[in-house]
Order: structure tokens, then sequence, then C-alpha cells
């Protein structure tokens, strides 16, 4: 016997009270769910759907990956830059040290043949790190310009600035990207002696203001590792490098 389904009409209308109540909590939660987001978006700001997250950390994933060979190649482009201003700032300072001699103000002529040798330092340490990475170091152009003393001073806490607080920073997340640790210990070691030598040229622009020249120190320390310059003494070790002071260059003659 072949047997016929029927759907009786009480089980008909089960069905679809059944399908009421399933589509009545779907919208309760999602009525909750939309709730929750509108309360979290106020609190914290715009939310993403689970597409949109999923979508942002693939893309997130692609840029870091693009990042990484990018960082390389940008890390070398940098080394070269930083090459580049620190020769050139090795020949200027090294100018100006003699501008502040011929005006008379041999403390400041000090503190700028000090800061010209910490430069030669970081060139020469730039540049190790590019031949380690196989790069041919391109001779950097000089380009120096003299003026008053005042002047020199006023120019060099402008770059020393913006090498401490944008150019040596920017260059450090790029080769901490790239993963190259020696451009990481060379790029650290002029940003941190660039800080100090700001500080150094600002508090000589205040005593050539204020006619009290003689007050600044008459002897300089420079670390041959990295730069690190001292005045007045050389410390037990470098601050930097860990550099033994006996090993510093002191700087107390013209």
């Amino acid at each position: 016997m072949k047997l016929i389904n029927r759907e009786y009409p009480e089980n008909k209308l089960f069905s679809i009270t059944k399908k009421k109540v399933i589509l009545l909590s779907l919208a309760l939660i999602l009525g909750l769910s939309l709730q929750s987001c509108k309360n979290s978006n106020e609190n914290s700001g715009e939310m993403k759907n689970p597409t949109d997250v999923s979508t942002t950390e693939k893309k997130s994933t692609e840029t870091e990956t693009m990042s990484v060979a990018d960082a390389k190649a940008k890390t070398a482009v940098n080394l070269q830059d930083a090459f580049n201003g620190e020769s050139n700032a090795t020949a200027r300072y090294a100018a100006f040290s003699k501008k502040a001699n011929e005006e008379g103000f041999k403390e400041i002529a000090l503190l700028f043949k000090a800061a010209s040798l910490a430069e030669k330092i970081h060139a020469n340490n730039h540049k190790a790190v590019l031949e380690e990475m196989g790069v041919l170091v391109k001779p950097a152009t000089i380009d120096v310009k003299v003026q008053s003393t005042k002047e020199n001073l006023e120019f060099a806490i402008k770059g020393e600035t913006y090498e401490a607080t944008t150019m040596y920073p920017n260059f450090l997340k790029d080769a901490n990207v790239a993963g190259n640790q020696l451009a990481l210990i060379s790029l650290n070691y002029a940003y941190k002696t660039e800080k100090k030598h700001k500080e150094f040229y600002e508090l000589a622009l205040a005593a050539l203001n204020s006619k009290t020249t003689n007050t600044l120190a008459s002897t300089y320390f420079v670390c041959p590792t990295c730069g690190n310059t001292y005045d007045t003494k050389a410390p037990k070790r470098c601050g930097i490098s860990m550099t033994s002071g006996e090993k510093f260059i002191k700087i107390n003659s013209l």
C-alpha cells in the first residue's frame, strides 16, 4: 500500500507557530546585538563588522610583509643619507670652529671641534654598516656655508633638532622593521649623541647672547665608538656604547 503524507491543520498550525517563535527570537537577538554595537560605538568609536576586521587584518599582514622588504631597501637609502649628513656636519663644524676662534670664542670653537670629531665617527659607522650590507657607498657632496658664530650656532641647533626629533627616529623605525641590528646600533649611536649636541649648542648660544662664553667648558671628551660627547671630564664608561672612558679622545686645544 502506498502511504500518502498529509499535513493536518493542527500540525501546520504548530509549524507556523514554531517559525514565528524562531523569527521573533532572532529579531530579539539582532535587536540586542545592534543596541550593543550602538552603545559600544558611543563609547569607543566606530565598530567594524567581522568581515571588515578580517579584511583589515589580512591587509595589515600584507602591508607588514611588504614593509619588511621595503624597509630593508629603505634602510640602505637612509644610511647613505645619514652618511652624507654626518660627513657634511664634520666639515661644517670644523669650519664653524675656525670661525669661532677667529671671533674670539675659544670655548665655542672647542665645542665645534669636538662635535666635528663626533660626526666623523658617526659617518664612519654608517659607512661601515653599508659596506657590511654589500652596498657601494657614494662619496658625500660637501656643502658648507660659514656665517657669524651666533648664526652658526643657530644653524647647528636647527640641524641637530631635526636629526634628534625627526630624521634618526624615522630611520630607526625602518631599521627595526628591516631587522638590521648593525644599522640600529649605528643609527642609535648618532641619535643619542645628536640630542646631547643640541643641548651643548643651546647652552653655548645662551652664553654668547649673555656674553658669558668664558663660563663654558674648555675641555671635551669624545667616545671613539659612538661619538658620545662629554664636557669637563670623561666618565668611567660611555653612557651609550659602554666604551671605557680611558679610550675617549680629549679635546682641549685648537
